[in-house]
């Protein structure tokens, strides 16, 4: 256990879940499920299972530093790694891979992001296990991949095939390709075909193999980081990265590598997982009354109302009458009312906001 390492990405908006989440205090760093914690509290309690705490890293933008420490007590300076801008996944994973490579050539590492619900907790942490297996057997990149329960148009796809050698775990398969989010009729096709799975977005290898990976098929980005290893895990580091960060393309590491590496390995899991990317994503997990509502809040009352999800502050009296399937979200000085099938808007919803009225409530 000693090498495994874990490094989860809290540096997202999570634009889709506005109201509730906002530039200054993302979807992460709220209970948004009414559950007493974070999702990013859940994330890193959840990885203590499979790591020693002094191995989670957490990296994010630098204006969520205080959140961080406000919402995980026992992490100390050095493993929140800070964003001086936001470049997606392929940049915030080679920093955090060359620096813990720095520490321990001989690290396991799983990256993860910190917003995503895993119902199955013990099954999550064996799927894990499995799969720092296979990393450490071998120079391979391996993903956590859900079999489809339903034909959806919001996840990317990974087809599977059957592996050359013998695999120890029955779920681990090979890659064939990744798929983006596909239209409505290949959605279907792809939960027929029995052959794909959705993309988790949750990596394990080695940093032997990522750091070769970055190489191979993002040498840029692997030269910038390269070049400054000597003042990784060093007063000098947060300058270099500063300095660094903004050079880096804005690039996914799914589009970055592992849509181009052949030695990528998917292990299929039953782990109860979304991605909580919409509010629609979020009442399919929540508990809900008689008629179908899901509620947080302790004072909403309704009336000749279903399917509705509601989350309002715990100490506002909210009255509903006539609603169905509708989005009801107030937060701070900011209310949205919005029917399910058209959540898709919100980000619309937001630029609009930001058009008109300025930074304020976004």
């Amino acid at each position: 256990m000693k090498n495994n390492y874990c490094v989860i990405m809290a540096g997202g908006i999570g634009s889709r879940f506005w109201p509730m989440s906002r530039t200054n205090h993302p979807k992460q760093f709220i209970d948004i499920l009414g559950t007493g914690e974070t999702l990013l509290q859940q994330t890193y309690r959840r990885f203590l299972k499979l790591c020693p705490k002094e191995n989670i890293f957490i990296v994010t933008n630098e204006i969520y530093k205080d959140l961080v420490h406000q919402q995980i007590k026992d992490i100390s300076d050095d493993r929140v790694l800070l964003e001086p801008a936001r470049r997606n996944t392929a940049p915030c994973i080679a920093y955090a891979c060359f620096k813990i490579a720095k520490i321990n050539s001989e690290a396991n590492i799983v990256v993860a992001p910190s917003d995503h619900l895993i119902l199955k907790e013990h099954t999550f942490v064996k799927a894990i296990q499995s799969c720092f297996k296979k990393a450490a057997s071998e120079d391979c990149l391996v993903t956590l991949g859900i079999k489809p329960t339903r034909p959806d148009t919001g996840y990317g796809y990974i087809q599977f095939k059957q592996s050359e050698a013998k695999e120890s775990d029955a779920r681990m398969k090979k890659v064939k390709t990744f798929t983006e989010k596909p239209d409505l009729e290949m959605a279907k096709f792809f939960r027929q075909s029995g052959d794909f799975l959705w993309n988790a977005g949750i990596f394990i290898w080695t940093a032997k193999s990522v750091l070769l990976a970055f190489e191979k098929h993002m040498i840029e980005m692997y030269t910038l980081f390269n070049d400054g290893i000597s003042k990784l895990n060093t007063p000098e580091e947060a300058e270099f990265i500063k300095q660094t960060y903004p050079l880096c393309k804005n690039i996914s590491i799914d589009y970055g590598i592992m849509e181009k590496a052949d030695n990528v390995y998917v292990r299929s899991s039953a782990i109860g997982w979304s991605d909580l990317g919409t509010w629609g994503s979020l009442y399919q997990h929540m508990d809900k009354e008689e008629k179908g509502n899901a509620i947080v809040g302790k004072n909403v009352l309704m009336y000749n109302s279903k399917n509705c999800i509601v989350h309002v502050p715990k100490n506002k009296l909210v009255v509903l009458e006539g609603l169905a399937d509708y989005i009801v979200v107030e937060s701070d000085d900011v209310l949205l009312v919005c029917k399910k099938s058209e959540e898709q808007q919100i980000r619309q919803f937001v630029n609009d906001v930001k058009s008109i009225k300025g930074d304020k409530f976004v």
